[in-house]
């Protein structure tokens, strides 16, 4: 089983969808995935087309009330299942600041489906907190998508030094330029000096109609849109990412 967190501290970057197609790709070749909704706004269960509800919340989880085997939720596609978000889950830091080992309890919670999962992917929400930090240890790999603006890079410096504080490994993060517009002097100067700090991977995801789409469709790009651009770069994305998990 391998673990895979789409994090970072900025939203509206393509996080939940990077999350909901990279996924799709591990199932469509056959791999066991499961995706976790982690974020309280549920996209990624909006995408799926499911409801937005785990019984007895969060707290249930944590207390052992509820396993993740009692509440994950089969999708629309083989192979491919959720763990829905919660309305509860924005209470999620509270309820893991009162946990013993409390920076270990996702990866603890997750253990027992290390047998019936190829690939698991956390769908983590946008921020810097107990739940992040959750993620982030339990990950083996964290994605996380970058716009090529200014601002953009600096969230990336915060994000490199949060996990250093939490002695995560450098060589577990890894990052991609996601709404790139090539019209843009500013875009295209960044994807051609990215910074050297964290690993930058080559493929990148356009800015594109098609992934706004995904909340029309409610569907992964890969499905309404295979022939499309985006759905071609999330597909080299995830050969690159593939590497990444597996080479270490």
């Amino acid at each position: 089983m391998k673990i895979v967190a789409c994090y970072n501290v900025k939203g509206g970057i393509g996080k939940t969808a990077t999350a909901v197609n990279l996924a799709y790709l591990a199932a469509h070749e056959g791999a066991r995935t499961l995706v976790w909704d982690l974020d309280p706004q549920g996209a990624a269960s909006y995408y799926f087309r499911i409801k937005p509800k785990v019984k007895k919340g969060s707290k249930g989880l944590l207390t052992g009330k509820k396993t993740l085997e009692d509440v994950i939720k089969g999708t629309d596609y083989s192979s491919l299942d959720l763990i829905p978000a919660d309305f509860s889950y924005r209470n999620l830091d509270l309820e893991l600041d009162v946990t013993k080992k409390s920076d270990t309890r996702i990866r603890k919670l997750l253990k027992p489906l290390a047998n019936a999962y190829d690939y698991i992917f956390l769908d983590c929400p946008p921020s810097i907190s107990l739940v992040s930090e959750n993620t982030l240890v339990a990950a083996d790999v964290v994605v996380i998508p970058t716009i090529p603006t200014t601002l953009s890079l600096r969230t990336l410096d915060q994000i490199v030094d949060f996990c250093k504080k939490l002695n995560i490994v450098r060589t577990k993060l890894v990052t991609f330029f996601s709404m790139v517009d090539n019209r843009k002097k500013l875009h295209k100067q960044i994807i051609e000096n990215p910074p050297e700090h964290v690993r930058v991977l080559k493929s990148y995801i356009p800015y594109a109609s098609d992934v706004e789409q995904m909340g029309v469709h409610r569907q992964p790009v890969l499905v309404f849109a295979k022939s499309s651009r985006a759905a071609k770069a999330y597909q080299a994305l995830w050969e690159e990412i593939k590497t990444s998990i597996h080479c270490g």
